[in-house]
């Protein structure tokens, strides 16, 4: 046989184990796992170090740190050299494989199919981790990664979102879309990563496919589960509750609560006993009670006893390898509060459908302006009560002034179509330009956003696409005025100028240059500072955050895997930390496509969300 006949049958061996490796993730924790050898490291003097824990089903599950020598010493000498004590940023990061590509992308794996063994290692699924770089400006390292913690004996978790932010003592919360486990993770020793628990799906039965976590102040964690019952039929809660669901990343998703060390206390159903809008809510397969409950994201106002979820899709088109939803009415319109008066028994007070807005058509209601509720952030301060959520698909925000209300009232504020061009020159169009992340400033001044941009051919054949960034705006008046606000995009004029206390421009920063959609999804503010005293504490004035270029790889919508740090400067405005540098390229962030880990030569990984954090005796 050819040269080029045995390459064709590699990869369509390859493309074959693309289509299965979901299901295989999914029930591995069942039938027994995959074991991943123990890999050599990318530098020889790295010695891996495994903590192993028994999860529910009597298996071994592991993190392996793989922390690069002379880390640890550097930090010491960086705090006598800069005054400083060390900070860091952990990403939650997936082997990128032939999984995630199309067969033609094989080829641009790390290794070539001149050497097949080198692309078969890249190409076959490999260990996903939380990777640990070094965030401590003015330290020699800056920019570096320390150590990664890889997971096992799972692969192909697509690791996807952790909490929104860290404080002293919490474990970190990471969840694995297609595995649907949550990784609970000991970080009080960084760079050493700890595992404390971990969660399977067959300890939540009734949700499946993880997306975001919220901690809250005792160390616990609220997480939403975006998709359905594990197994198709009725499901039975924690609560005595019961709703049928169509399955495994199907509908309806659910809120789990995991105490600090990652045991489960609580699955509350997401869907209400009552139909949802059938027009609204399409389920496949469809449900006797129609709904719209596949909860993303999730924030907490503690003190107000409510809590927000948006609902962004059934996530089973995302998990089987799509080409397209077969309908719009899979993303989510819809809009949750919950009261958590009894904080480990939280129950569905209001679901809202997000109004259309003046660009909304029949022709593309893809791409109206309230489809695919994906983040949702609560403000802050005493003395407020709202809340934002935006669309992805849509590119839209709303706003409620008051969480808190039996009949919650939501409008859209701003519309991204007012900043496409400042984004992207030379975008045509403003509409559905993939938004993500979205978090309030701890003083309630600021809301950021990550915006990936849009895919050329998105909006038809003469649609160019746009590039992604980061944006901030002003929402000081809106949040300010409360339950008196009058802002409302009701009009095409509104589109580029939502008028007098709306949402304002503070600043805009394109990450991705003319890369259409391979901005950024995800981000995280720093609210960690330096104090007089040398140690770090909260902070309510961020002076920097951090993005993630990446999505969902098998969506079609990537991204160039890199995680970039910006500074917030005077009156807001946001740039590129250039300082923050890829340690192999030499260029402004951290760039995940490269040949080798600490962990080993595994090739291109996938940096899906981030947190600041630093060692529990380095902050107060």
């Amino acid at each position: 046989m050819s040269g080029g006949g045995r390459h064709r049958r590699l990869l369509d061996r390859l493309s074959l184990r693309a289509k299965v490796a979901t299901i295989v993730a999914a029930l591995a924790v069942i039938a027994g796992g995959i074991v991943i050898p123990t890999a050599l490291s990318a530098q020889a003097d790295i010695v891996p170090q495994r903590q192993t824990i028994k999860g529910s089903d009597g298996k071994d599950y592991w993190v392996e740190n793989h922390v690069v020598p002379g880390a640890v010493e550097e930090s010491t000498a960086q705090a006598q050299g800069v005054g400083k004590r060390p900070e860091y940023l952990v990403v939650w990061a997936g082997d990128e494989n032939a999984a995630d590509t199309a067969v033609p992308q094989v080829k641009k794996l790390p290794g070539s199919l001149a050497k097949p063994l080198d692309t078969v290692r890249n190409a076959a699924p490999g260990p996903d981790f939380l990777a640990v770089i070094d965030a401590t400006k003015g330290s020699p390292g800056y920019g570096k990664v320390v150590n990664t913690a890889t997971v096992g004996p799972l692969v192909e978790n697509e690791p996807h979102h952790m909490q929104y932010e860290w404080h002293k003592g919490n474990t970190v919360f990471a969840g694995g879309l297609f595995s649907a486990v949550t990784y609970m993770f000991d970080v009080s020793k960084l760079p050493n990563v700890g595992l404390k628990g971990i969660s399977l799906p067959t300890q939540t039965k009734c949700g499946s496919v993880p997306d975001a976590y919220w901690t809250n102040k005792d160390g616990s964690a609220y997480g939403t589960y975006m998709g359905g019952p594990v197994a198709p039929g009725p499901c039975r809660y924690t609560g005595g509750e019961v709703r049928s669901g169509n399955g495994f990343a199907g509908s309806p998703g659910e809120v789990v609560k995991f105490d600090p060390n990652g045991k489960l206390i609580n699955e509350a159903p997401a869907a209400t006993t009552t139909p949802e809008d059938p027009k609204q809510c399409l389920d496949l397969p469809a449900l006797s009670t129609p709904t719209c409950a596949n909860p993303h994201g999730i924030q907490v106002r503690e003190d107000l006893k409510t809590m927000v979820t948006s609902d962004y899709a059934e996530p089973r088109d995302i998990i089987l390898d799509p080409v397209k939803a077969p309908s719009p009415n899979l993303r989510r319109t819809t809009l949750r509060t919950w009261d958590i008066s009894d904080p480990d028994h939280p129950k569905v007070k209001s679901v809202k459908y997000m109004p259309t807005g003046p660009r909304s058509s029949a022709a593309d209601p893809l791409h109206n302006e309230n489809r695919a509720m994906m983040e949702t952030t609560v403000t802050n301060q005493p003395g407020h009560k709202g809340a934002f959520t935006m669309s992805m698909q849509g590119g839209a925000i709303y706003y409620t002034p008051d969480i808190t209300a039996k009949d919650p009232q939501w409008r859209e504020v701003y519309d991204l179509t007012a900043l496409v061009k400042k984004l992207d020159p030379k975008a045509d169009q403003g509409a559905g330009l993939n938004g993500g992340w979205l978090q309030t400033s701890p003083d309630d001044t600021t809301l950021y956003h990550a915006v990936m941009g849009r895919q050329p051919g998105a909006l038809g054949k003469d649609d160019k696409g746009t590039a992604g960034g980061v944006i901030s705006l002003d929402i000081s008046k809106l949040v300010g005025d409360g339950t008196a606000t009058t802002c409302s995009v009701t009009t095409p004029a509104q589109e580029t100028n939502p008028g007098p206390g709306c949402p304002s421009e503070k600043s805009v920063l394109p990450i991705n240059g003319d890369e259409k959609a391979g901005g950024p999804h995800w981000g995280a503010l720093d609210n960690l500072a330096l104090g007089q005293d040398g140690f770090y504490h909260q902070t309510t004035q961020p002076d920097r955050l951090s993005t993630a270029n990446y999505f969902v790889a098998r969506t079609g919508l990537d991204g160039d895997h890199r995680v970039c740090m910006e500074d917030i400067g005077k009156g807001g405005k946001m740039t590129l930390d250039t300082a923050f540098k890829d340690e192999n390229t030499g260029q402004p962030c951290v760039d995940f496509n490269r040949a080798d880990w600490p962990h080993g030569p595994f090739g291109n990984a996938k940096p899906h969300s981030q947190l600041f954090v630093t060692a529990d005796g380095d902050v107060k």
